[in-house]
């Protein structure tokens, strides 16, 4: 993805969620310099990786595929492996019209995912086999706003603003916007993007960059090459 594609994406992207009475942290806003400046007092956003996350998925097909988040928070695994602690994390996502975003599971993570306002958010849904695979021929269960609700493999839950399904490792799933763009919500246990998405078809997790404008705010996989 170009640079400036992905200024113009921030710049849409605070446009909807301050339309839909949500304001992003101070820490959103900085410029690289800033960030860069700051770097030790965010050592603690940096470590959790919030902020600011623009993925076409590695495709270069950002409006057929592709996922608008910004992470709020997010806790330590240490503190998940012992029972106690910071075990949550929270985003904010827009998902576009027709935008996929595709085909995946976690190991670890636990994630309530909420229509937050806009249109309909369509969520495909699978099972798992014996070993946690993919499995094409088989539903599931999962909790919409607290309500079991059984599914066949390859059912398409439509959410309405306000509501929401909670989905546990293993349920595979898929979604996009269905009739406009849609703000989500992630409230989950803690979030680990490097290792624990696992696609049912090999893509990959996190856009490729053409630095062809400097970045208006940086992404966190740009942490690593700007502030360390």
């Amino acid at each position: 993805m170009k640079r400036s594609r992905i200024n113009d994406i921030m710049a849409e992207a605070d446009e909807m969620i301050r339309a839909h009475g949500f304001v992003l942290p101070p820490f959103a806003y900085w410029t690289p310099d800033a960030f860069t400046a700051r770097r030790e007092d965010a050592a603690a956003v940096i470590e959790a990786r919030c902020g600011w996350d623009i993925t076409d998925y590695g495709a270069g097909r950002y409006d057929e595929m592709g996922l608008f988040l910004f992470t709020l928070r997010n806790g330590r695994l240490a503190d998940l492996r012992r029972g106690g602690g910071m075990c949550y994390a929270e985003k904010l996502l827009i998902s576009k019209q027709d935008q996929l975003s595709p085909m995946h599971t976690h190991v670890i993570k636990a994630e309530d995912i909420i229509n937050r306002g806009g249109a309909t958010l369509v969520i495909e849904l699978f099972g798992s086999d014996d070993a946690g695979q993919f499995a094409e021929d088989r539903g599931g269960t999962v909790w919409c706003d607290g309500i079991r609700c059984d599914f066949d493999a390859g059912e398409k839950l439509r959410l309405a603003p306000g509501e929401s399904v909670t989905l546990m490792p293993g349920d595979w799933h898929a979604f996009w916007g269905e009739g406009g763009d849609v703000l989500i919500g992630e409230v989950s246990t803690v979030n680990d993007d490097e290792t624990d998405n696992i696609f049912r078809d090999p893509i990959g997790r996190f856009a490729e960059i053409e630095e062809d404008v400097d970045p208006t705010h940086l992404l966190v996989s740009d942490y690593l090459s700007w502030l360390r």
